[in-house]
């Protein structure tokens, strides 16, 4: 098995690509040691010193280092629990729990802020979302404030705390989201 790793904007974050599916449907977030014990890989990768975060995407797993670690050193033991764990066969979730998917927040809109919303997630799913993913993370749709016109979207994996997320959030997806749904006035990023 051969693992390729490549860089991401966020320094503290790499992205690692086993050439197989990691998650058939959706992605997964895991921003602490306790969520990731639903996942054994998840908790092999917490269990190394430095490991901060870990997030599934469809054929990737992106890796998040705490500041005071270096690549250099915890690159090979990240390397070695993926490896371990694709040739185990061991399941990437205990039990049926794979709990949070990779889709957007399902609030209930109606009339015409129903159809912003569905222009919203459709761009986001066709334009965005691909792009992002390239980079080891991803974006999801929170929700829209009709009033005032804010989007409120959810940034993870290599994305959520990279230098670089502010600039993407407000000259990228602010302007495609401007241009294309009018009603939209701006873009906002959730926190946790």
């Amino acid at each position: 098995m051969f693992i390729q790793t490549e860089p991401t904007p966020n320094p503290e974050v790499l992205k690692f690509l086993p050439g197989r599916e990691v998650m058939a449907e959706g992605t997964r977030d895991f921003r602490e040691a306790e969520e990731a014990q639903a996942s054994p890989l998840a908790a092999d990768l917490f269990d190394i010193e430095g490991v901060v975060r870990v997030y599934f995407g469809p054929d990737f797993i992106t890796v998040g280092k705490h500041p005071s670690f270096d690549w250099p050193h915890l690159k090979a033991p990240v390397l070695a629990a993926i490896m371990d764990h694709f040739t185990s066969g061991r399941p990437l979730f205990a039990g049926e729990a794979e709990g949070q998917s990779g889709g957007h927040d399902d609030g209930v809109y109606e009339g015409e802020t129903a159809q912003i919303v569905a222009e919203i997630k459709d761009l986001l799913d066709t334009r965005i979302r691909p792009a992002v993913a390239q980079d080891g993370g991803d974006i999801l749709f929170a929700k829209f404030e009709p009033d005032t016109g804010v989007v409120w979207l959810n940034m993870r994996g290599a994305c959520s705390g990279c230098p670089s997320s502010t600039a993407t959030l407000k000259a990228g997806v602010e302007n495609m989201l401007k241009h294309y749904v009018p009603e939209v006035t701006r873009v906002e990023q959730t926190l946790g």
